[in-house]
């Protein structure tokens, strides 16, 4: 009886003492997007939204003979906002996105750059009168991979952020900023990392 009891107890105990390893919780934080809003370039205090905005990765939509193009329907690209999971905006009114980075090797400097499209509809319609206007930004960082657990795995944190966009005759967006407390590394979703201002 008194053996029973003991192996009653034993199992009791590595019932309770065992976790799920098998799954990654939703709510377990892994690789951040990085978060950018857009400003009013009059009133940098001020959200604005950018009208019609498509952002996509450069070099996305790139054919097997090396021919990229442009997306011209939903269907072409993961629709999202903010909250969705989802990395790329298509064709929205938006003064907030995400964007995921290219994770690359630990302490190597990396680069991503984004095509931020004004305006999408105007290419869309066709119209020869109007066009929409097309910004490139680029991204550098060093990756830090972190362990969450045994079910996710590791994710990575992007530290020393930069940004620089490429210079054209009609660029339509003024200024970027990173902000302070990003520069030093982005390790989550809470905050934003990036102001744009159009």
């Amino acid at each position: 009886m008194k053996n029973v009891k003991f192996l009653i107890l034993l199992i009791a105990v590595a019932l309770i003492n065992c976790e799920r390893d098998d799954i990654c919780a939703a709510t377990t934080q892994t690789t951040p997007r990085l978060i950018i809003e857009f400003y009013d370039a009059t009133d940098t205090d001020e959200l604005l939204n950018v009208p019609r905005i498509t952002v996509y990765g450069e070099g996305l939509f790139t054919d097997e003979d090396g021919v990229t193009t442009e997306p011209i329907e939903e269907s072409d690209l993961i629709i999202t906002d903010y909250d969705d999971d989802d990395s790329y905006v298509f064709n929205v009114n938006s003064n907030k996105i995400a964007l995921p980075l290219i994770v690359g090797n630990e302490g190597e400097l990396t680069t991503t750059r984004f095509v931020l499209e004004k305006d999408t509809d105007l290419r869309i319609d066709d119209d020869e009168d109007t066009n929409s206007n097309i910004d490139i930004i680029e991204f550098s960082y060093n990756n830090e991979f972190v362990y969450v657990s045994r079910a996710c795995g590791y994710k990575s944190n992007f530290n020393s952020l930069g940004v620089s966009r490429v210079a054209d005759d009609d660029n339509w967006i003024s200024n970027i900023e990173i902000e302070e407390t990003t520069q030093e590394s982005i390790e989550d979703e809470s905050t934003t990392h990036v102001r744009i201002y159009h």
